[in-house]
């Protein structure tokens, strides 16, 4: 009976510690966000910023890319769809809040470059992501990759 406690424990300990991070913490969070729908965007920004950082996941961040560059364009505000955010809110609202609360935004510099944008036109705090801080989040072991 003894054998089979410890091996229960064991067993349960295994599964508690498949979902956390080398460090303790929860496993971070790279969201790849590639089109400027505003649905689509405020549902991933929203999983982000209220159910991954919100909840102790680190480090959580929102790759904007292709279409998704232009969802950080502080000349282009957009409203949220349905339920999603409280009336008047944009997604650069949205963006800014994640951002205030220690979510990363990162910008395809290439993207940015075919869409005509630069740093400049950006919303404040967004990031140009250079491949190796691409590279440094998307392909640690301790983070896990969500697309919309």
């Amino acid at each position: 009976m003894r054998i089979f406690k410890g091996l229960a424990l064991g067993f349960a300990l295994a599964l508690i510690g498949l979902g956390a991070s080398a460090e303790g913490g929860k496993p971070g969070l790279f969201v790849n966000l590639t089109t400027d729908d505003t649905w689509a965007a405020a549902k991933a920004i929203m999983f982000a910023h209220d159910k991954a950082l919100k909840t102790g996941h680190e480090p959580v961040a929102i790759w904007l890319n292709v279409r998704g560059v232009y969802l950080a364009d502080k000349k282009r505000p957009s409203h949220v769809h349905g339920l999603m955010a409280d009336e008047g809110t944009s997604i650069q609202d949205m963006l800014t809040a994640f951002m205030a609360d220690g979510g990363q935004v990162l910008m395809c510099s290439a993207c940015s470059k075919a869409a005509g944008l630069t740093k400049e036109d950006y919303i404040a705090g967004v990031e140009m992501g250079s491949w190796p801080v691409i590279e440094g989040i998307l392909f640690d072991p301790d983070v896990k990759t969500l697309s919309w």
